[in-house]
């Protein structure tokens, strides 16, 4: 199907589906660990997202994966959903789910840094540089205010500083996991290699769960129904229809046009921490907000006129 032969209406609901749901689920995963773990959290999430949707496209005809294809799919949703997904989900225990979103917005920023210095050495050119340089200086204003503007009720000093720490090591990851999985044999279509990739990353979330100690802390009496709620969302809507959406809308409009997640999501899930969660907004925080998104344009704008080719794998975002 091409963007002629799509009806208008398909793509605005799509449209709508990554913008609004996609920048939800910051809110969503901050609502969620506040009563369940969160690598035990984000391991259901993913591994009955990925169930459900391998097991339907297996009904629909598509092949059996091979080995290689399993063990490229395990090395992407190690990188992708355990170190990008999992921290995320972890650091929004302490930092409030806008700046999360936020920092987590960076991640094209790292596929330029990364492409630059990993085996292709691709230069960067003017424009990305600038991205870099700008999206650098938006998360440092972002977070050189108070601490206590940005955490999480109850949070010290040191955990939202960790959780920081821990959401620049998720942008990095998700972005390394990306790009492995363009160089690597992955299966077709996407979306089976999406779902092979959520079994995966969710086995690999339930192991750090369990490595990490979660089942002995944690009391089902003591979990919420906003939390119960919040992983329902998170799995039926955030990693089953918005994604779907977004790899049709990759099939249908132009890459440039679908990768415009990148700039909504962040304003989304900062707009409604601060409607539905009492998230403050300061002025720095909302001047660090607009040189991250501005950073992201430039620098995506100029790898795409650099590449000419972007990939739908190279950019898919759920950090979140």
């Amino acid at each position: 199907m091409t963007e002629h032969s799509a009806s208008t209406g398909r793509i605005v609901l799509a449209f709508a589906a990554v913008y609004l749901i996609w920048g939800s689920t910051y809110l969503a995963i901050r609502f969620a660990v506040e009563t369940l773990p969160p690598f035990l959290m984000g391991g259901v999430r993913y591994g009955l997202a990925g169930a459900l949707l391998y097991a339907w496209l297996r009904v629909r005809g598509a092949s059996r994966p091979t080995a290689r294809q399993w063990r490229a799919a395990a090395v992407a949703g190690g990188f992708l959903l355990l170190g990008g997904n999992g921290l995320v989900n972890w650091s929004e225990q302490f930092v409030s789910s806008g700046v999360t979103a936020l920092i987590v917005g960076t991640v094209p920023i790292w596929f330029v840094t990364l492409a630059w210095l990993g085996p292709d050495r691709e230069a960067p050119n003017g424009p990305e540089i600038g991205g870099i340089v700008l999206g650098l200086a938006g998360v440092v204003l972002l977070v050189s205010g108070s601490l206590e503007d940005i955490a999480i009720h109850g949070a010290t000093t040191t955990q939202v500083s960790l959780g920081i720490l821990a959401l620049v090591v998720a942008t990095v990851s998700w972005a390394i996991g990306s790009l492995y999985s363009r160089r690597v044999p992955m299966a077709r279509p996407t979306l089976l290699a999406t779902a092979m990739m959520m079994i995966s990353g969710g086995a690999a979330l339930v192991l750090a769960g369990v490595a990490l100690g979660e089942p002995g802390g944690f009391d089902p009496r003591a979990v919420s129904a906003r939390s119960l709620a919040a992983l329902a969302f998170l799995i039926v809507f955030g990693s089953i229809i918005a994604f779907s959406c977004y790899v049709w809308l990759f099939q249908v409009v132009r890459p440039a046009l679908a990768g415009t997640y990148a700039y909504v999501n962040p304003i989304v899930a900062v707009l409604l921490g601060w409607a539905l969660a009492g998230e403050t907004i300061t002025r720095g925080m909302a001047l660090g907000a607009v040189l991250i998104v501005a950073a992201v344009v430039i620098a995506e704008r100029g790898r795409s006129k650099a590449t000419r080719t972007p990939a739908p794998a190279g950019r898919a975002r759920d950090a979140a």
